[in-house]
């Protein structure tokens, strides 16, 4: 369950205080960590050792040491010497190692019921009582982030995300899949949503410079229970998914932001094919040529200002408004009137959505 990484860091930590030299092995003889050159000539008796009842013993020159965990044998530890000095240091060696299997077996018991939490796999009976074991508290405020990696298996942006939220342990992060990253946040009393987007901005800025990772940050909403954090977590894959459709150019999207964005997106697609249909008469609005989709879009901008539109797009007044005209006698809609320019609006969006899906069958 420990990489072999920390148990070496742990040894050489511990050598650099006390100058002795340890070597941690398996239960089959083979070497984890090791501050030593020779220690791979003590497979027979590591054997040896493990089948016998001492908890430690002293040969040819070292001391021996067993490390368990719930009563099953998981480590030999090597001691260099033979004096009271390195027995006390072996001891002290074993202790750790029982302390890290009892903190890593904690961290990924957690991890394990965070995980089952988000994806609705507990019932509401056992989230309750694995929470208790957990000791994590079941009635504070609490927030889903998705932090979506450009790359699969990031291990550099999970690493700085961690060590943003490292010092807050009640704070939890995992991971569902090999693209996000998830972050479970206690919001504090006096918190805002508006300081949980600078939490996402901060999130956004330290993965760029430091990991080197383009991201994207999508939120869900306060939960007062435990047994609602499941539903930030969906509320915030679907600011993600309906961020990408709709809002493409923000690398923070909030589920209460995403306006109606989230009701085209939970449309049935032959509601919207219909919807089309019936407004364009089979055609669909994105086939327009890119000059008319860019003064449709900028009319938009402009909150259906002419003049001001005209100004942004360089063009003549008067060549808007025979854009406009030309748009109307091909449509049936007139962007000048609120309720056409708000149809259309929508069937952009709807066809946005349309493609997303048909994207996501291939």
């Amino acid at each position: 369950m420990i990489s072999n990484q920390i148990l070496q860091d742990t040894i050489e930590g511990i050598k650099s205080i006390t100058r002795i030299d340890l070597c941690v092995m398996d239960t089959e003889g083979k070497i984890l960590a090791s501050t030593l050159r020779d220690a791979d000539e003590y497979e027979q008796e590591v054997l040896a050792f493990v089948e016998s009842p001492a908890e430690s013993q002293v040969l040819k020159g070292y001391q021996f040491f067993k490390v368990f965990d719930d009563n099953q044998l998981e480590y030999i530890i090597l001691a260099k010497g033979e004096t009271d000095d390195v027995y006390m240091i072996g001891k002290i060696a074993a202790f750790q190692m029982q302390n890290l299997l009892i903190a890593y077996k904690e961290r990924f018991d957690k991890d394990n019921f965070i995980k089952n939490l988000l994806l609705d796999n507990l019932l509401l009976v056992d989230i309750y009582n694995r929470a208790k074991k957990l000791h994590i508290d079941t009635d504070v405020r609490r927030i889903v982030f998705i932090i979506e990696t450009k790359n699969e298996k990031d291990n550099n942006a999970l690493e700085t995300v961690r060590n943003i939220f490292s010092a807050k342990s009640k704070d939890f992060i995992t991971a569902v899949d090999e693209k996000n990253i998830i972050l479970v946040k206690e919001v504090k009393a006096n918190e805002t949503y508006e300081d949980l987007n600078k939490t996402a901005k901060v999130i956004v800025d330290m993965l760029n410079t430091e990991a080197m990772s383009t991201v994207h940050v999508a939120y869900g909403t306060i939960v007062n229970e435990i047994k609602e954090v499941s539903r930030s977590y969906k509320e915030a894959k679907m600011a993600l998914d309906v961020g990408k459709i709709f809002y493409g150019n923000r690398n923070i999207i909030a589920y209460g932001n995403l306006g109606i964005g989230r009701l085209i997106y939970q449309l049935p697609i032959p509601l919207c094919k219909m919807f089309i249909k019936e407004i364009f008469d089979g055609k669909s609005p994105d086939e327009f040529d890119e000059e008319t989709l860019g003064t449709i879009n900028k009319f938009f901008e402009n909150s259906l200002n002419v003049s001001e539109t005209s100004r942004q797009l360089y063009i003549h007044r008067n060549t808007l408004v025979y854009r406009l005209d030309k748009l109307q006698k091909s449509t049936g809609l007139d962007l000048r009137v609120f309720e056409d320019a708000i149809t259309f609006k929508i069937a952009l969006m709807v066809v946005k959505y349309m493609k997303y899906m048909e994207s996501l069958d291939y």
